[in-house]
């Protein structure tokens, strides 16, 4: 009993009452998140749409994502953290529902497209506050227990979508539109804002002009978002082209809802143990091997046919996501200038979004015209070039983590006692030069 009560310690405890509030609103908004799990098998068995045009419909929602995102990382550092989620959750819960009422090809593809903009302006501030409110110390723990709510919501939605659509599709948007408000209403009205705690502003000093600029002409960190967007194209595949391949195999939504729901059940169950895994080992070695097992995982889909294949492929590269997530997270954290936390945050984003609406367009044009097995062995093939590129690309990542915490350190005064008159000529004679410093 002790030692479940000092692993619950040392995984949850010590943690700012701030951090709660953003985990408790999590869960509750992955709880309903019912829409985009079931939005390919809405727009094709519901609305008759072909596999093309629903790709395109969730291809949108990836460009208003894209949009939504970069404005999003900018009103985080410019307005603040806690107006810019409110008003993205606001106007994401409204274009829920503009979403479930229509019935066009353009009017449904115009909602996906401002429903992805609202709903991923929320993510960079998200990210920034979490960044914000958590020590430096303490984030593995912090984003893994977020990642693990996000998991626990989606397992129990997933499952949940898969009957409440028999009663009718609209009540998935009501329901993922009903628990976006709560989540605005709970990180309203309990997390305060956390920017200036994050970045204290000297007198008259503002955020550094040219940010843009100053992001991409960072090479180490775009090189990193790169990467991640070929993860994504590969795991967005589970959202899009995932449930048309189990629906030509005979199964029906309800069973896709099931199985996508080990996704959730496995990183509930193993998540939490996943920091202490992985602590002190190396995170390029740590990101190429979750590259790695989630290509094979994909790639096994290839040779599903029947349900409990398709399980056991989606056990696979979740174990690829459990160990990405936490190692992911504290790297964009220690490559972001606290200064441009939420635009780094954002163009982080960025990644997901053009993943997001490439992936269902990407993944629909290989299957319709290579076949399916091609797109899975496209996914394995893709996550087998990220490893090694992690191996290579991970030496300068964490050289540059390392000169930014330094340069985050405050300056620390040191009374120094001078030297005698020989010792300091000794000093100045045997010392090493005077490192030149860039103005």
């Amino acid at each position: 009993m002790r030692t479940v009560r000092g692993w619950f310690r040392e995984t949850a405890g010590g943690l700012p009452a701030r951090f709660w509030y953003l985990w408790t609103g999590t869960l509750i908004n992955r709880l309903g998140s019912f829409v985009l799990v079931f939005l390919a098998i809405y727009l094709t068995q519901e609305r008759g749409f072909s596999a093309s045009q629903a790709g395109l419909v969730i291809g949108l929602w990836g460009v208003g994502g894209a949009v939504g995102t970069t404005i999003g990382g900018t009103l985080a550092d410019r307005w603040g953290r806690r107006p810019t989620l409110f008003t993205a959750h606001l106007g994401a819960a409204t274009m829920m529902l503009a979403l479930g009422l229509a019935r066009p090809l353009w009017a449904v593809a115009l909602g996906a497209l401002l429903l992805g903009a609202f709903a991923e302006a929320a993510r960079p501030a998200f990210g920034a506050m979490m960044i914000d409110v958590v020590p430096e110390k303490d984030r593995l723990r912090a984003f893994s227990l977020n990642y693990w709510a996000i998991n626990l919501g989606f397992a129990c939605a997933a499952v949940l979508a898969g009957f409440a659509a028999q009663a009718g599709y609209l009540l998935l948007f009501v329901v993922d539109a009903a628990t976006t408000l709560i989540t605005a209403v709970v990180i309203f009205t309990r997390v305060g804002e956390t920017r200036r705690a994050a970045s204290p502003v000297r007198t008259g000093t503002a955020a550094p002009a040219g940010a843009l600029r100053t992001i991409l002409s960072d090479r180490i960190y775009l090189g990193f978002v790169a990467l991640n967007l070929f993860a994504a194209l590969v795991f967005l595949q589970h959202i899009s082209m995932l449930p048309i391949a189990m629906g030509d195999s005979g199964l029906s939504p309800a069973t896709y809802g099931s199985v996508i729901a080990l996704n959730g059940v496995l990183i509930v169950v193993g998540q939490l143990f996943v920091p202490r895994l992985i602590r002190g080992r190396s995170r390029s070695h740590v990101l190429a091997l979750a590259s790695l097992v989630t290509g094979v995982g994909f790639g096994l889909t290839a040779f599903a046919d029947v349900a409990w294949f398709y399980g056991l492929t989606v056990l696979i590269w979740t174990v690829g996501e459990m160990l990405n997530s936490p190692s992911n997270s504290t790297l964009i954290a220690e490559l972001s200038p606290a200064e441009l936390r939420g635009r780094y945050q954002g163009v982080f984003s960025l990644s997901w979004q053009i993943a997001g609406a490439a992936a269902p367009i990407l993944g629909g044009v290989v299957r319709e015209h290579a076949g399916n097995t091609a797109l899975w062995a496209s996914c394995a093939a893709i996550g087998g070039v990220m490893a090694v590129a992690h191996l290579v690309s991970g030496p300068a990542r964490e050289r540059r983590a390392a000169t930014l915490r330094r340069a985050a350190q405050p300056a620390v005064p040191v009374t120094t006692i001078e030297p005698s008159a020989p010792r300091a000529a000794e000093a100045a004679a045997t010392g090493p030069a005077e490192p030149v410093r860039a103005n």
